[in-house]
């Protein structure tokens, strides 16, 4: 199981240090790992009872939870509200929606992807959410994902480099979209 913060840091400390002591006590008390809906929604009434209590602020920090356990594969996102759901796909944080259009547009090719093509996916996604004058580099991105029979594993660095390479091969320049989506749309009527 990892995490995915948008947000205050301290703010994400906290909740990772209280996930990770959940995790603890579910595997001294019942011998197993602890399912990741059940962490999810233990952050999520964590997190809501600090915007009913006075002198108490919501954190201010967004998380996703991505894991693997006996149910399959979970991609939790946990909002400040409180409100936790479960996602295919999702982004969160700054800039996100475009990301978010690009997930809803292909998320049903997902389920017959390698990882690889999984990670190239996700790659442009964040693509997606540059500004025009950045580039998506080996120093400004990290890659974190989970499976069956697969820890928690996160790609930065040099490790990143080969699935950069793969992503710009075939893909649009930074903030272009997809080029393929823009030739099928109809062009739009305009009154005179």
């Amino acid at each position: 199981m990892g995490i995915a913060i948008a947000g205050l840091t301290s703010d994400a400390r906290v909740l990772s240090t209280y996930m990770r002591g959940e995790a603890m006590r579910s595997r001294m008390v019942f011998n197993r790992a602890l399912p990741v809906q059940r962490i999810a929604a233990s952050l999520g009434d964590k997190a809501q009872v600090n915007t009913q209590r006075y002198g108490r602020r919501p954190y201010g920090v967004g998380l996703l939870i991505a894991g693997f356990d006996e149910a399959g594969p979970h991609l939790y996102e946990v909002a400040p509200s409180g409100n936790y759901f479960d996602y295919y796909a999702i982004s969160i944080g700054a800039r996100s929606q475009s990301a978010k259009t690009y997930l809803e547009k292909y998320f049903e090719a997902f389920a017959d992807t390698s990882l690889d093509e999984l990670i190239v996916h996700g790659l442009r996604a964040l693509r997606d959410t540059l500004q025009q004058d950045k580039e998506l580099n080996a120093t400004n991105c990290s890659i974190g994902f989970v499976g069956k029979d697969e820890k928690w594993t996160v790609v930065e660095g040099d490790g990143l480099q080969r699935f950069l390479d793969m992503l710009n091969a075939d893909a649009p320049a930074a903030g272009g979209g997809d080029a393929a989506a823009a030739d099928d749309t109809a062009p739009m009527e305009t009154d005179a």
